[in-house]
C-alpha cells in the first residue's frame, strides 16, 4: 500500500486527505462485487461518517471500482467504515487495496476522474460518477473547502482532457467492448435473437451501441420496472416484454446481456430451458450471473472483466494522446496543490498583517501628539508600503521552504499571534 509522508499541513487539525479503495487491476469481480456500495449504502455510508466527526467524505462506487476519499487521522477509520456498509472484510480489502495520502491522494483522483485510470483508457464515464459523490457529499454537508475546490479541479481538467486531446475519440466504452465481443464471436448477428435484460445507464448504453453497429432489428428488452424500458424501446422502436416472460424469452435468444446491477444474481440455471447456444454476457458488479448456469453445456458465459481485452485501432490511436493528457493533469493538478499548500499560512500572514496595522496605528497617534505639524496622511502611506513589503517577503519564505510548520510556529511565538 502506497503512503507517501507529504503533507498539507494546514490540514492537520482535519487529519490527512486519503484516497483508500480497490480497482479491476488487483480486485476480481467477485471481490469487487463484496465492496459494492448502492445509493442506499452510500447515504449510510456519509450519515455514519458526520456522526463519527469524519470532516469531508465522498464515495464512488461503479462496476470496476469503489474508492472513498476523504479526511481522516488514520486511514483505518474510512477503511472501517466501508468495510462496515459492504459485504467486504478488512483482511480482504488489505490483500487488494490500496492507501494514498495528501499529494498522492489527489494525484490518483485526477488519474480517475480523467479516464487515466480506467479499465479501458478513455472511458469518461468516471467523471459523471465522482460529480454525483461530489454532489452528494455537499448536499449532506460533509465537504470541506479543500475537496470542494479539488473536485473543481478534476472536473477541469477532465473537460480541458476531452476537448484538447482525442484521448476519447472513437466509441470505447464496456458497453461497446460488449458489443465488440459479440461481432468478433457470434455468425450472422444481424439475424440473431438478442436480449437485454436490465436498462440502466451500461444497459441504455450498450442498446445504443447494439443497433448501431449490429444492424439488429430483433433486439428485446427486459426490465423489473417496465416503463423504463418502453422508453427505451420507444426510442429505437425495440420490443419489451414482461420481467414474468423472461425464461420465455430467454428459451429463444441466442445472446443474452445482463446489466441488470442489482446486489444478488438476476439470472440462474433455473431460468435456463434452452434447445440452442447461448451467449450470456454479464456486465454487472456484483456479478449478477450466478455461475451455475454454466452446469448448461450449451452456455458461455462472459463478464466484463473479460471485455477488458477488447483492443482495438481507437485505443491505439488514444494510447498517442497520453503525454498531452499528462501534461494537462499536470498544470491543473500544480495549480490546485499550490493553493493547497498555501492555505496553511494564509492565517498566520493575515494575522501578521493585522498585528503590524495595529503597531502602525499605536505609533502614529503617538507621533501625532508628539510632533507638530506631523503629516498623518504621508506616515500612512510609507507605513502601509512597509507593511506590504514585510508581509510579501514572510509569505515568499513560506512559499519556498518545504515543511514550513516550524517557520510559521516561529512567526507566531515572535508577533504573539492569534489565528484561527
Amino acid at each position: 500500500m502506497k503512503n507517501n509522508l507529504n503533507t498539507y499541513s494546514g490540514e492537520s487539525l482535519e487529519g490527512n486527505f486519503y484516497a483508500i479503495g480497490l480497482n479491476y487491476k488487483k480486485a476480481d469481480a467477485e471481490i469487487r462485487g463484496h465492496f459494492s456500495i448502492d445509493n442506499n449504502a452510500k447515504e449510510k455510508i456519509l450519515l455514519q461518517a458526520k456522526a463519527d466527526g469524519i470532516p469531508s467524505l465522498t464515495v464512488i462506487s461503479t462496476c470496476n471500482r469503489t474508492e472513498l476519499y476523504g479526511f481522516a487521522q488514520h486511514p483505518y477509520k474510512i477503511i472501517k467504515l466501508l468495510c462496515e456498509h459492504t459485504n467486504g472484510t478488512v483482511e480482504e480489502f488489505e490483500k487488494v487495496a490500496y492507501i494514498y495520502k495528501n499529494h498522492d491522494a489527489v494525484s490518483h483522483l485526477f488519474n480517475v476522474g480523467t479516464g487515466l485510470d480506467s479499465q479501458i483508457l478513455g472511458d469518461f464515464e468516471i467523471i459523471s460518477q465522482l460529480r454525483n459523490g461530489f454532489r452528494e457529499a455537499k448536499k449532506h454537508e460533509i465537504i470541506n473547502p479543500f475537496m470542494e475546490r479539488l473536485a473543481n479541479a478534476v472536473i477541469q481538467a477532465s473537460k480541458r482532457i476531452k476537448n484538447e486531446t482525442g484521448i476519447s475519440s472513437g466509441a470505447t466504452s464496456v458497453s461497446f467492448a460488449a458489443v465488440q465481443y459479440i461481432m468478433a464471436r457470434v455468425a450472422n448477428v444481424s439475424e440473431k435473437n438478442l436480449l437485454l435484460f436490465g436498462t440502466g445507464k451500461i444497459g441504455r448504453n450498450t442498446c445504443e451501441n447494439l443497433i448501431k453497429h449490429t444492424k439488429n432489428e430483433r433486439i428485446t428488452l427486459i426490465n423489473r420496472t417496465k416503463n423504463k424500458a418502453e422508453k427505451i424501446a420507444g426510442k429505437f422502436n425495440l420490443v419489451v416484454k414482461d420481467y414474468a416472460d423472461i425464461q420465455s424469452e430467454i428459451a429463444q435468444t441466442d445472446v443474452l446481456i445482463v446489466a441488470t446491477g442489482a446486489q444478488q444474481p438476476t439470472i440462474s440455471k433455473e431460468l435456463l430451458h434452452i434447445k440452442k447456444p447461448l451467449l450470456i454476457l454479464d456486465l454487472s458488479i456484483p456479478k449478477n450471473v450466478s455461475k451455475d448456469v454454466l452446469e448448461n453445456e450449451m452456455v458461455t458465459l462472459v463478464h466484463l472483466d473479460d471485455l477488458s481485452a477488447v483492443t482495438d485501432q481507437t485505443l491505439e490511436q488514444r494510447a498517442a494522446q497520453l503525454p498531452l493528457a499528462k501534461k494537462i493533469i499536470a498544470e491543473v493538478e500544480k495549480e490546485f496543490n499550490q493553493w493547497a499548500d498555501n492555505r496553511k499560512f494564509a492565517p498566520t500572514i493575515k494575522a501578521l498583517k493585522n498585528k503590524l496595522v495595529e503597531i502602525k496605528a499605536g505609533e502614529i497617534d503617538y507621533q501625532r501628539r508628539k510632533i507638530d505639524g506631523f503629516n498623518e496622511e504621508q506616515a500612512e502611506i510609507i507605513s502601509d508600503r512597509i507593511i506590504q513589503k514585510i508581509t510579501t517577503h514572510f509569505a515568499n519564505h513560506l512559499k519556498g521552504e518545504e515543511g514550513s510548520a516550524e517557520s510559521i510556529e516561529l512567526i507566531r511565538r515572535v508577533f504573539q499571534l492569534e489565528t484561527a
